[in-house]
């Protein structure tokens, strides 16, 4: 479950990596207008990437909040069958064990042939 919940964190850190180089590209040939007049053209530029910028924040904070969200029902839902099978394996033990107090000799044979037949397929594998 932690497995997934990196993975889908590393993707969006990425994404975000990503998207933060784009811009600072598009920073740098904003710069690089200006320099030759285009002051105005690199300002609305820089104006639209920023916007970007938070739009994909806001974006990667809600990813990870789904991935979060997510992360977190598969953790309840591992829980709770991971508690409902112990219980049942529980319930299950106890039931044997009260079977073979109640009657220790055929208990006793079934195991014998069990053990048996064990060893005879053992040996021939």
């Amino acid at each position: 479950m932690a497995d997934i919940k990196d993975r889908m964190k590393g993707g969006i850190e990425t994404a975000a990596d990503k998207a933060k180089t784009a811009v600072d590209r598009g920073s740098e040939a904003i710069n690089g207008a200006r320099s030759e007049g285009g002051e105005g053209i690199g300002e609305r530029i820089r104006d639209n990437a920023q916007g970007l910028i938070n739009r994909a924040g806001d974006y990667a904070g809600q990813a990870r909040e789904a991935v979060q969200q997510v992360g977190d029902k598969a953790e309840r839902w591992a829980r709770d069958a991971y508690e409902t099978t112990s219980d049942s394996v529980g319930d299950f033990g106890k039931e044997v064990t009260r079977l073979v107090r109640s009657h220790p000799l055929p208990a006793l044979l079934i195991g014998f042939g069990v053990g048996l037949l064990l060893g005879r397929t053992a040996r021939m594998i």
